[in-house]
């Protein structure tokens, strides 16, 4: 299963650094289908990805960077943007290319691997593994398994309300995540909240009388809103005094 986890995940498992160890190795990794892992060196004009293993080169073709290119679906700034980052592919073939020898590798069938043997086994409910790929306004995308990203809608993120998820999150943080819902093209909506305790549990830190720091989350005609955790929020009332 671990094949199927965020890219980055498998850049310095041991059956990986063993596969990029040496061309013989390689060529096993080859023959076995096996996923491999390492970042992308360089982005051509063609926006193919290019790898350097120290003992063969690598190709990443442009129609197999990611899933949707060749529809049209996905923009080529996802291309560009896995510059100097991990990417997961299999090996195509291995053959003489510009005169050298050449491995044509595809991250699109990894993706596809994943789309139709592991996120099927997938559940609402179920608590995975993401990596965090970019944040906005709305929410966070994350990576829950060889670049195939999802939704953490900011909602989502905590009961606490938040201005932005840069609040919580930072590009590049993994976390654990819960599959709340697929939508009707499969794609997967995600939310953290559940996992930072319920109310009562957070509750539980805190007692009758005490002083404690909080952040102002809110400022109403009633009151004031502070976040003490971030799913316990409570009410500061105005008064007379």
């Amino acid at each position: 299963m671990m094949s199927y986890l965020p890219e980055g995940f498998l850049l310095n498992a041991k059956e990986n650094k063993y596969y990029l160890s040496s061309m013989e190795n390689f060529n096993r990794a080859f023959f076995e289908k096996a996923p491999l892992e390492q970042r992308a060196t360089y982005c051509d004009c063609e926006h193919n990805l290019h790898i350097d293993f120290g003992f063969i080169h690598g190709i990443i073709p442009r129609e197999e960077c990611a899933l949707g290119i060749s529809e049209g679906t996905t923009r080529d700034i996802a291309i560009i943007a896995r510059v100097n980052k991990p990417v997961r592919f299999v090996i195509d073939e291995i053959r003489e290319y510009n005169n050298k020898k050449t491995a044509i590798l595809s991250r699109k069938k990894v993706q596809t691997d994943f789309n139709e043997n592991y996120l099927p086994t997938l559940s609402p409910g179920d608590i995975i593994d993401a990596r965090v790929t970019h944040l906005e306004n709305f929410g966070v995308f994350c990576d829950i398994g060889c670049g195939v990203n999802a939704l953490l809608p900011i909602d989502n993120i905590s009961v606490s309300r938040i201005p932005h998820p840069s609040v919580r999150f930072t590009t590049g943080d993994d976390i654990k995540v819960i599959v709340k819902a697929f939508d009707d093209s499969g794609r997967v909506t995600l939310s953290h909240k559940e996992l930072l305790g319920t109310w009562e549990e957070n509750a539980s830190f805190f007692n009758v009388g005490e002083t404690v720091s909080g952040i102002v989350r809110s400022i109403e005609s009633y009151g004031v809103f502070v976040e003490l955790t971030p799913n316990l929020s409570g009410l500061a009332e105005y008064t007379n005094d």
